[in-house]
């Protein structure tokens, strides 16, 4: 027996696939991960993290945002919801390409400060907060990216597409 097959559903995730709740479970347990991470890193390493470097977490979180807040029909400018709005077919193209900008940016501040302040600085004892960082901003992007593709939209569930 599958473990998906095993747990109770509520009534109000009866009509979701279970595909889409398992994208949403993974995703959030990934973004959840990455920001208690970088918490318990702040409350240990208190002298040898920044504020600054939640930068990088906080751009990556509003990719996530910004990424997910567009939907398939949306992109394609299908489905009987969604009337162009106000910036139209070409600007949620535009809006989701600036959400992937920032969590590809986000991952490569990261990547830049593990490597500059605690990979070669010989003067640091502690390297974990700079792999916890990227960690971070790893595990939002990644959950980024499962919510946005693993998810399935309403429209294509009902018409048979899982």
């Amino acid at each position: 027996m599958a473990i998906m097959e095993s747990i109770r559903q509520s009534y109000w995730i009866v009509s979701l696939s279970r595909r889409t709740i398992l994208a949403t479970v993974v995703a959030a347990l990934l973004f959840f991960s990455g920001w208690w991470i970088i918490i318990d890193t702040a409350s240990v390493y208190e002298t040898s993290f920044n504020f600054s470097y939640y930068i990088c977490g906080i751009l990556a979180t509003i990719s996530f945002i910004m990424v997910n807040a567009v939907s398939n029909e949306m992109l394609h400018g299908t489905g009987a919801l969604y009337t162009g709005g106000i910036i139209g077919g070409g600007g949620i193209k535009v809006f989701l390409f600036i959400g992937f900008v920032l969590g590809f940016t986000s991952i490569i501040a990261a990547v830049w400060i593990m490597i500059a302040e605690f990979a070669v600085n010989e003067t640091r004892t502690d390297k974990y907060p700079g792999y916890a960082l990227l960690m971070h901003n790893v595990f939002i992007f990644l959950a980024t990216l499962i919510y946005k593709f693993g998810a399935q939209t309403e429209n294509e569930y009902l018409n048979g597409a899982y």
